[in-house]
């Protein structure tokens, strides 16, 4: 046979039907989310995934059967309304849409003259204005807050040691130290290893046991024991929205010491940033978030964006740019031509080769602008609140902590019995049998069952629902411990 040229298909018409009945596949798939919860991969349909050597193709057309038969009623099933998992987001269809044109488009967004690069700007500036942060502020989309964490904080680092440490290395100067409240996300830990910080210079401040901040009075303590014993206090991480009990930081009283002390203000808002969307008492959270040097979040938490897509954003471009940006002679900028468009995105952050994730946030706002989102932010809150009331109501179950926002802890009670693995047996319970999805943490040495409502989808009737599959599944379970 002779070679083919290229790999496009050879019967663009078929390919067009199998394409519409992909994308009806997925219509469909969302319209109906409430039906199909998450499940288990069986062996049969494990088998149907393997590639095995991939030496010869199925061809286009069987591939998109695939897609819909093997791949598609598998999803990790946070799209459904019970869905409670850990802090993950649910997608919208102006995401699906932008999906499709952002793949066809395939645009690099490292750098160059293209309007990939004009709609991150946009969503940069939107995002930059929203959290009011000044005209010179940057920022850059990111996988998530993870990645952003590290380039936050290696600013910071850069304005601790000075541009020379971009070439010497760390080794130069004082031990640095970061200072965080306990529970602070994993994220702020493996920076410090990555930037060769270490674990151990991050410094674990206590919180108050009601409201579950970070005690700045104990935190005035350890800086000034640190800078008594010839260590270099880099930067402070506030935290908005924390990933076990959702506490916020009190972010102005962060920035007043900060200030005061000369140190950068880091702020982890991963996913309780967007607190600043919602209705009062819920935007008061964030108070003064405005003032941090640097700002993590994700766009595919709360703000309902397809994975993946979080972004850093900087108080001081110069700062930004001096961390990272570096050009060999084959990338130098142009004047003129799609070698232009300066400044680029790869001197921004640790990417060259980047992918279109703007364009699912562009759509998204441009969808259903910020009243909107701002209102299913909202209602998550009032929702958490509900599952809060519910829980204190039934005699079967008890809060272990005060809900702030969004994020709802509880526990069964069940005297005489192992509670701890009570909790985390009727959360996998649930989970197997499409309930409801909860996770798990731990509140005051105790396991939790823990709800995260990041969706928005979910109805009071949702919550009323899951509550009372919890309630079941201990009897259930009491009852079998009987036998």
């Amino acid at each position: 046979m002779p070679e083919r040229s290229t790999l496009d298909p050879s019967d663009w018409p078929a390919f067009r039907r199998d394409l519409h009945a992909l994308v009806d596949a997925c219509v469909d798939h969302l319209e109906h989310v409430g039906e199909r919860p998450w499940r288990p991969l069986d062996e049969r349909a494990r088998a149907r995934l393997a590639l095995g050597d991939a030496h010869a193709g199925a061809g286009v057309s069987a591939t998109a059967n695939e897609l819909v038969t093997s791949v598609l009623p598998y999803h990790a099933g946070n799209t459904h309304p019970r869905f409670f998992g850990w802090v993950q987001g649910t997608g919208t269809v102006a995401g699906l849409m932008a999906e499709i044109v952002a793949a066809t488009m395939n645009s690099n967004c490292g750098g160059r003259d293209h309007g990939a690069i004009e709609v991150e700007r946009q969503v940069i500036r939107w995002c930059a204005d929203c959290f009011g942060l000044p005209a010179a502020a940057s920022g850059v989309l990111t996988t998530g807050t993870s990645q952003a964490t590290v380039i936050g904080l290696a600013a910071a680092r850069l304005q601790a040691l000075g541009a020379d440490s971009r070439r010497e290395g760390i080794r130069g100067g004082p031990p640095l130290t970061l200072y965080a409240a306990e529970g602070v996300h994993n994220a702020t830990v493996k920076a410090a290893e990555l930037l060769g910080l270490g674990s151990q210079a991050l410094r674990l401040i206590p919180v108050d046991p009601v409201r579950g901040s970070m005690d700045i009075e104990r935190l005035a303590e350890v800086v000034a024991r640190d800078r008594g014993a010839g260590l270099r206090p880099m930067c402070v991480v506030g935290t908005a929205g924390s990933v076990d009990r959702g506490s916020f930081d009190r972010l102005d009283h962060l920035a007043d010491f900060c200030a005061a002390e000369g140190i950068w203000l880091h702020v982890d808002g991963a996913f309780g940033a967007w607190a600043r969307l919602a209705d009062e008492p819920w935007r008061d959270l964030v108070r003064g978030i405005d003032r941090a040097d640097s700002l993590a979040l994700d766009f595919h938490k709360w703000m309902f964006v397809q994975y993946d897509c979080g972004l850093i954003l900087l108080r001081d471009e110069a700062r930004h740019r001096a961390a990272f940006a570096a050009r060999p002679a084959y990338l130098a900028a142009q004047d003129a031509g799609l070698g232009g468009g300066e400044p680029w995105f790869c001197d921004y952050g640790v990417d060259l080769s980047r992918g279109f994730r703007a364009l699912k946030v562009w759509s998204t706002l441009r969808a259903h602008g910020s009243v909107q989102l701002g209102a299913a932010i909202t209602r998550n809150c009032r929702l958490a609140a509900a599952m809060a009331q519910q829980v204190a109501s039934t005699p079967e179950l008890t809060l272990l902590a005060r809900v702030d926002a969004n994020v709802c802890c509880f526990s069964v009670i069940a005297d005489g019995h192992d509670v701890d693995a009570l909790n985390t047996r009727i959360v996998q319970r649930l989970q197997q049998d499409g309930s409801a999805v909860f996770s798990t943490t731990r509140i005051a040495g105790r396991t939790a069952i823990r709800a995260a409502i990041t969706n928005h989808r979910t109805t009071p009737e949702d919550v009323r629902l899951a509550i009372a599959a919890v309630v079941l599944a201990r009897a259930a379970m009491l009852g079998e411990l009987a036998v």
